[in-house]
């Protein structure tokens, strides 16, 4: 189907312009009218993203041109080239782009005589400042990090990768909402092959809004399987992270109206590192990696093992004899653990909605809730208090909210399988999860386990030990 484009006529371009933004119905879509060396022009903009000053400038410098000035000057981009005076200016006639454009927030000037709209970028979208991220804190180094604008958010990449081989490859997804993505990656070190998958896959990308941002855009480029739980896709709100993933090869997606970055492609190792691990000496790195390693997986098999135990008293030793329930009550051991897995997502869930000035006494009251008052109630037997208490804590240790829910879903079912089968429904649990995780693929195709299948010593290493930072190391 052929795309309809502008005439030389001003009144008909004027007409389909109007038409397509139903101007007459919208309130903050504005079509000023002006006169441009004597000629009928008009300025189309959103009010929300433009400045006032901008526009009164450029409406002056404008206004201001006589008739004699656009002697010898017969197209659009040469009007643009002698008498705009901003730095982004495209000449466009294709209807369908310019109607984009401006409901993207780019000044549209369309002047009698030409066949070709000018299109401004003065756009300035509604931003709040690059703090650091609530979720992403370091001790040391920089405290800013990505906000809801692309640009912005670009701009902070490029402040810390000062080379040309650092690209910003721009491309729309979503048939309504247009959404601006932006491929970020090094072009003699990404995989290109990796690169073409994703591109294909944005190319196919099939969906009117990406309404959750880079949500929509995940389960877009890996399509989700419902009993695979674990992320294909790691995330970060920092731009120091963002840029040395980029360095060590790897590609970054930016989504405008998101304050995360995606990093691909992503396999189950790369979840274990953290920026705090470079801000500190290798030593000191590695041994906070390690402690996060260990502790999150005690929280995937610490109380499916304490009941495995609990249910087979004769197993534990003696030097572990002050694990055993002292005290126990008539409600099933099992039954505590699962409701306060399930008491717990309510109270973050709570937690959400709650005022900041409330968070506080919130806290306390949900501390006191689970604890003394329930052991009191006979609820709950203190060793489930204490375990689930280290467990829901331990979660944290891991930046990844998805990833630790994958672990606590399969903490549910090993201690559902261990509560029917005993010993077999534990050992059927880890097996299950082993075969979703081996099964699984990253968006390259490569094994979800790498660099453990398929075996990678150097890589293995490198994960587990903080390197000194090199060339090699970023």
């Amino acid at each position: 189907m052929k795309k309809e484009t502008l005439s030389s006529k001003y009144e008909d371009n004027r007409q389909i312009l109007n038409e397509r933004l139903r101007l007459s119905e919208n309130f903050d879509l504005i079509g000023r009218e002006i006169r441009v060396a004597g000629r009928r022009a008009v300025l189309y903009f959103i009010d929300g993203f433009t400045k006032d000053d901008i526009m009164e400038k450029l409406m002056e410098y404008l206004m201001a041109l006589k008739s004699e000035d656009l002697e010898g000057i017969d197209t659009s981009q040469e009007f643009a080239n002698a008498f705009i005076p901003y730095v982004e200016v495209d000449c466009e006639e294709c209807c369908d782009k310019i109607t984009t454009g401006i409901l993207s927030g780019t000044i549209c000037l369309l002047v009698q005589g030409f066949n070709q709209a000018m299109m401004i970028d003065a756009r300035t979208y509604p931003a709040r400042g690059v703090s650091e991220p609530d979720d992403d804190r370091v001790l040391r180094g920089s405290r800013d990090g990505f906000v809801e604008t692309l640009v912005n958010n670009t701009a902070l990449i490029r402040r810390r990768i000062r080379d040309p081989d650092l690209t910003m490859e721009i491309v729309q997804v979503g048939t309504k909402s247009k959404t601006d993505i932006v491929l970020c990656y090094m072009a003699h070190m990404v995989d290109s092959g990796i690169l073409d998958t994703v591109r294909k896959k944005l190319e196919q990308v099939q969906i009117h809004a990406l309404t959750m941002n880079q949500e929509s855009l995940a389960e877009c480029l890996v399509k989700p399987k419902w009993y695979n739980p674990f992320p294909k896709v790691r995330y970060s709100e920092r731009p120091d992270a963002a840029a040395a993933s980029i360095l060590e090869g790897n590609i970054v997606i930016l989504v405008d109206n998101s304050p995360s970055a995606m990093v691909l492609p992503t396999s189950i190792f790369d979840f274990i590192q953290d920026t705090n691990d470079y801000y500190f000496p290798p030593l000191i790195g590695t041994y906070l990696r390690t402690v996060r390693i260990i502790v999150f997986l005690l929280t995937l098999i610490l109380t499916p093992t304490w009941y495995l135990l609990e249910c087979n008293p004769q197993w534990i030793p003696e030097w572990l004899g002050f694990i055993r329930i002292e005290e126990p009550n008539g409600v099933p051991i099992v039954a505590q653990l699962l409701l306060i897995e399930f008491i717990i997502d309510g109270l973050k869930l709570a937690s959400l909605n709650t005022p900041s000035v409330l968070s506080n006494s919130f806290s306390v009251v949900g501390a006191l809730v689970l604890g003394d008052f329930a052991v009191q109630a006979k609820w709950f037997v203190p060793e489930v208090v204490l375990f689930m208490a280290f467990v829901s804590i331990a979660n944290f240790t891991q930046p990844s909210f998805e990833l630790g829910y994958a672990f606590k879903l399969f903490r549910v079912l090993i201690l559902i399988l261990t509560a029917i089968w005993n010993v077999w429904g534990y050992i059927a649990g880890l097996v299950l999860m082993f075969v979703v995780l081996i099964s699984s693929k990253t968006i390259s195709g490569r094994g979800y386990l790498y660099p453990v299948i398929p075996f990678n010593a150097q890589a293995l290493s490198r994960l587990l030990v903080r390197r000194r930072i090199s060339n090699h190391n970023t």
